[in-house]
């Protein structure tokens, strides 16, 4: 293998890439970062991280000597030994993912690399559908370079696998480090960069680029699956008197070939890749003609989840009344609200209910402008809506919402209805009907008795 790599240029400084250029900086790496996006260039070279994410202010702020941006794809090119691109992949109507901002960012590269004698290696990071990386990205990259992929030049399809709110620590430590490889040049060296930067003992995962491409969406479909499962499970426990969610998926995920991951019985998955992973192996089921019936029956059941919290809120809830939705965040610790069901919930209830909106720090979007349009209210600080909440919903658990139980004690409101398919108000020990000082409480808590 030849010597190791100490340059690195990593293509689009968006909401993943700013994020792997302070890593790989933070790994001992020179790191050049190169977007089109001029602003988030000038962030970058001021050190200071022009996207939402913990974590990445303090590593560029550690490692000021070792990373730069251009918006110049030759001056990052010439100046490094590999370049990982991290762009958009965004979904078509189909459901397959959009390879545009892939196949230019590597028509660049390879212009680029027309006039560099030294061997290259061009790391692909986004996810894109199976075939992808073997067809129309190696030949664009060819095509521009004028040389083939092989002793000169390597690629590679390796994707992160990582959440918004924890991708520092997801992609310094990985259950796996997955790699699509065009040989064993081009392997050898990525696998060599990978060790360098994680701090945990991840398996290695090397093989051709297709496999790669499968892998990746079908861990995420996998997961998804879990989740749909124990929504399921929490919905068949709120019919079955007695039966506890909790307690049916800790004693299911202690089975070492389930796993505890992923299995909280609560509401359905968002964010921006679950829901369009799943869509997008569907797709490829379909165009192939395979049957994918349990990938497509996660998505209904998954789909399902809006309308069983509107019909439990219609059986709790008096028309007219007002409900606070809190969290409109896919998950916590992130301002993303991709695919976020509080949307579709606070939509669907607006024609018979008054609707009060509140997160800590979701971003302003489409789906809240909407809804704002429509006369609904939003607050950052929940404990501005829960005064005039009948009933409040807990979507996103949020650390801060575990003191809702104290917030409701301090105010005039004598009969509240809690909604908490989390289980975040009322903790270990779940109860229906909770008794504040001269007021009434019923916090349905869902899955449990």
């Amino acid at each position: 293998m030849e010597e190791s790599m100490t340059k690195l240029s990593v293509f689009g400084l968006g909401k993943l890439g700013c994020p792997m250029l302070a890593v790989f900086a933070d790994s001992g790496y020179n790191v050049v970062g190169c977007d089109v996006n001029e602003s988030f260039v000038n962030s970058v070279n001021q050190g200071i991280v022009p996207v939402d994410e913990p974590g990445v202010q303090e590593l560029l702020e550690n490692n000021q000597g070792n990373f730069s941006a251009t918006s110049d794809v030759k001056l990052a090119v010439d100046q490094t030994q590999a370049s990982f691109i991290i762009v958009p992949t965004p979904s078509g109507e189909d459901g397959f993912f959009i390879n545009d901002y892939v196949v230019d960012a590597v028509a660049q590269i390879g212009t680029a690399l027309r006039h560099k004698t030294e061997y290259h290696l061009v790391v692909v990071t986004s996810t894109v559908m199976p075939g992808s990386t073997e067809g129309i990205i190696k030949r664009a990259l060819e095509d521009a370079s004028g040389r083939k992929v092989g002793p000169q030049l390597g690629l590679c399809y390796s994707p992160e696998f990582i959440a918004l709110g924890t991708v520092v620590r997801d992609m310094q430590h990985p259950d796996i480090v997955l790699v699509g490889q065009s040989d064993e040049k081009a392997g050898d060296l990525l696998e060599s960069v990978m060790l360098k930067v994680v701090k945990s003992n991840p398996e290695c995962h090397r093989m051709n680029f297709v496999c790669a491409e499968l892998a990746k969406i079908s861990i995420n479909t996998f997961v998804t699956t879990k989740i749909s499962y124990a929504n399921m499970l929490a919905e068949l426990c709120d019919a079955l008197p007695g039966a506890d969610v909790e307690m049916v998926t800790t004693a299911i995920g202690g089975d070492t070939r389930i796993g505890k991951k992923y299995l909280k019985g609560a509401i359905g998955y968002g964010g921006p890749c679950f829901p369009r992973d799943n869509k997008a192996f569907s797709s490829l089921g379909r165009r192939l003609e395979v049957s994918v019936d349990l990938a497509e029956a996660t998505d209904l059941i998954n789909d399902h989840q809006v309308q069983r919290f509107v019909r439990l809120v219609r059986s709790h809830v008096r028309p007219g009344s007002c409900i606070a939705i809190l969290g409109l965040s896919y998950k916590p610790d992130t301002s993303v609200s991709t695919e976020s069901q509080s949307f579709g919930l606070a939509a669907a209830l607006l024609q018979d209910y008054k609707i009060l909106l509140s997160d800590p720090c979701c971003s302003w979007c489409q789906d809240l402008e909407d809804l704002t349009s429509m006369g609904v209210s939003f607050q950052r600080d929940y404990v501005h809506v829960v005064p005039d909440a009948d009933a409040i919903i807990i979507m996103t658990p949020w650390r801060d919402y575990q003191g809702l139980s104290s917030t409701l004690a301090e105010h005039d409101k004598l009969s509240v209805t809690v909604i908490d398919p989390w289980r975040v108000v009322a903790g270990a020990s779940i109860i229906k009907n909770l008794l504040l000082p001269g007021k009434h409480c019923m916090v349905d808590a869902l899955g449990t008795p």
